[in-house]
Formats: structure tokens, sequence, C-alpha cells
């Protein structure tokens, strides 16, 4: 069985955001547990599952995303990592349909590399600040929103880019605040810069300290700095360590999410359960 290591989020190897991505010959799932360890064994962010599914469907390969500690309900970057895999190999056309716990999500290459992705736009509501999560940052939130059930951040408001970068956690507390992570942002400093925005993700609470680039928060953090901008295509740009750049366009209750993808590794799965 084949497996491979996907930077996504990025043109070139050792950036964006590592995932990995199997694509399987059968038209199940193999079970929950084998899942679950290949995801924890690979210790990435993400795993990312595939299997393709009967033609005349709403949907091509079906879809699921596991961390090394639990399964999520929406991964952006290892859904363009599987759309790179599956396009760079020729295994399936440009346009492909994944049937996921978000609904059917589509992603869509060109000839240039580039993949865009179509997914629901989070619904934002304003919230107080929990004091755990302004307590684990250790810095002063402007305003906070959750982005729903699908994705199930708090997204944070941070005064300036220099905060979002210089942020280093309590991720014992982050973990306890209830939801799947926190996402902190800020507009860019430099309007030249080549972004609009910054972030950083944290979701201890799913086993990941910091996610480098996360498309899934991309779903959020559009609709909130498009109102802000007065701009429905954005560039985000996001992590710590590692970064990389998101494009955004919000269409009413769905965003595309664009973005490149490099494979760093391709190898054999020896123990396939």
């Amino acid at each position: 069985m084949r497996i491979r290591i996907v930077d996504a989020f990025s043109e070139r190897p050792f950036a964006g955001n590592p995932a990995g991505v199997v694509l399987l010959d059968s038209g199940t799932f193999p079970d929950d547990v084998w899942l679950q360890q290949v995801a924890t064994e690979v210790n990435l962010s993400e795993t990312a599952f595939a299997h393709p599914l009967p033609e005349g469907g709403d949907a091509d390969w079906a879809l699921r995303w596991l961390t090394p500690a639990a399964e999520v309900n929406m991964c952006g970057h290892a859904t363009l990592a599987t759309a790179h895999v599956l396009h760079s190999t020729g295994t399936a056309p440009g346009t492909v349909r994944f049937s996921t716990r978000s609904g059917v999500l589509t992603t869509t290459a060109d000839d240039r590399g580039s993949i865009t992705m179509d997914f629901p736009t989070a619904p934002l509501t304003p919230v107080e600040v929990p004091r755990v999560v302004a307590e684990a940052l250790g810095t002063d939130i402007l305003s906070a929103h959750d982005t729903g059930p699908s994705v199930g951040d708090l997204l944070v408001e941070l005064a300036d880019e220099r905060s979002v970068r210089s942020l280093s956690p309590d991720f014992r507390a982050l973990a306890g605040h209830g939801g799947r992570g926190v996402i902190a942002t800020a507009r860019a400093e430099n309007p030249d810069g080549g972004y609009d925005f910054a972030s950083r993700g944290f979701f201890p609470s799913v086993g990941i300290e910091e996610d480098p680039v996360t498309g899934s928060a991309h779903t959020a953090l559009a609709p909130f700095w498009s109102a802000r901008l007065g701009r429905t295509a954005l560039v985000g740009f996001q992590g710590g360590a590692r970064t990389g750049l998101v494009r955004t366009e919000l269409r009413g209750d769905r965003t595309l999410l664009t973005g490149t993808a490099v494979t760093v590794i391709d190898g054999e799965l020896l123990a396939t359960g």
C-alpha cells in the first residue's frame, strides 16, 4: 500500500503543512483502529485516507482525516494534499468530488499546479473571550468568534501581526478550552508584503500543538477579514516555524481556498492491517 507525505500550501519541500496521504484500493475504509494507528505512526497534523466511489454518484472519492489523536470533521491541507496526489499521479482528472464529514467538497487543479478547494464558509458568532484562552495566550484579545461545528475553533483577533508571531501559548491550558483549537489572527503589518492577514493555529486538544497552515481555519478567516477589508479575494499567511500562503475567495456560504503542494516522500506502508 502506497503512503505519501505531501507539503501542502507550499511550492517547495519542507515548508507549508505536511500531511500523510493513503489512497486505498478497496471501496470501503479499513477498521477505525487501524486508521488511527497509521495516523499516530505518521504523527503529522493530519493523515488523509481516501478510497474510490462507484461512478454516477454525488462524489468520486470518500475522504477521512485523522490527527495523531482523533478524527476531525474538516481539514483543508490534507484535502489539498490528497487532490495533489490524485492529480500528479494521473489517478483522477482535474476536478474531484470528495465525500466527507463536511459534505461533498470539490477540488479543481489547473495546469500550473494550483488546486482550488470549494469548502463551506464557517459561520462566525461573536463570543466573550474565555478567560482560560486569554491566560493561555498571554496577550490582549480584541475580539473572539465561534466558528461553528464543522470547524470548531475559537477565532481570536489580536492587536497586530507582531503579537501573532510572538505567541508562545500554554498548550496544556489551551487543551481544556472546549473547542478543536484556537486561531489567532491580525491584519498584515506590511500592505506590500504579499498577504492581507496573518494567523497561527493551536490545536492541543486533538494532539497538535501548532498546525503550520490550516486550510479549514481559512473558511472562518476569509469572512472575518473580508468584512473588515472590503474585498472578497484575499491572501492569508499562516505559521510559526513553518509557513505558507492560502488564497481565499468568499462566495457567500462557500469559500474557495487555493494553494499548491509538493510530494516529499513516496513510500510503501507494510502494516496493512
